[in-house]
């Protein structure tokens, strides 16, 4: 990575930092862009230059969240379904601790704000969908799909809905306070269970390599 590129890295993740630690302590409706800009030290037009919207700011890593169950989909072993393959990596993600996962007693707070905020859970909900219909063209593109066949965008919604649900218990659960090592056997168990079901019928889906 080069000078300039570092640069740029760094003052993105200031700006996500800074703005992180204004809306947790006020709240996501209550802090404005320029408000975040001044405690960075930097302008308002250099916020936006990094990030177009406020949702922007908090979701940070949306563009690796939209991304991630299709590259999952796409890289999987050879003789892999990609219910075998969501699994599998949703699995290794809990044990691992995986961040964006919100497994643990520091993510209550990051769960809270966007529970207080109908901004944020409509964002939430939006990145669900650009998942969906990112993971619903490498179906179509492996499968051999025709553009009117419904099945990739089934299938899609079908695994990534598991996938939210998922992530749905585990914020529920952290925000409750239930301890996060319980939340990670009970979650752990429901996502064999799930998927396993799921596999049942996709096992062969999209057609093996």
């Amino acid at each position: 990575m080069g000078l300039r590129e570092l640069k740029k890295q760094q003052t993105r993740e200031l700006l996500a930092d800074t703005a992180m630690g204004l809306f947790a302590e006020r709240g996501f409706e209550q802090v404005t862009v320029v408000e975040v800009a001044r405690a960075a030290g930097v302008s308002p037009n250099t916020v936006f230059n990094y990030f177009p919207t406020k949702e922007d700011l908090f979701f940070d890593r949306q563009d690796e969240v939209v991304a991630h169950l299709a590259e999952v989909v796409r890289g999987r072993p050879a003789g892999s379904s990609a219910v075998d393959a969501v699994r599998a990596d949703l699995l290794a993600a809990i044990a691992d601790g995986e961040p964006t996962l919100g497994l643990s007693p520091r993510a209550a707070a990051f769960w809270r704000i966007i529970d207080a905020s109908p901004a944020l859970r409509a964002r939430l909900l939006d990145l669900g969908e650009r998942a969906e219909a990112v993971l619903t063209a490498v179906l179509v593109e492996e499968s051999g799909a025709g553009a009117d066949d419904p099945l990739p965008r089934v299938v899609a919604g079908a695994v990534a809905g598991a996938h939210r649900a998922v992530l749905a218990e585990i914020r529920r659960a952290m925000v409750a306070g239930e301890p996060a090592e319980l939340v990670r056997r009970r979650v752990e168990d429901a996502v064999e269970r799930a998927f396993g079901l799921l596999a049942s019928g996709l096992a062969e889906y999209p057609p093996k390599r």
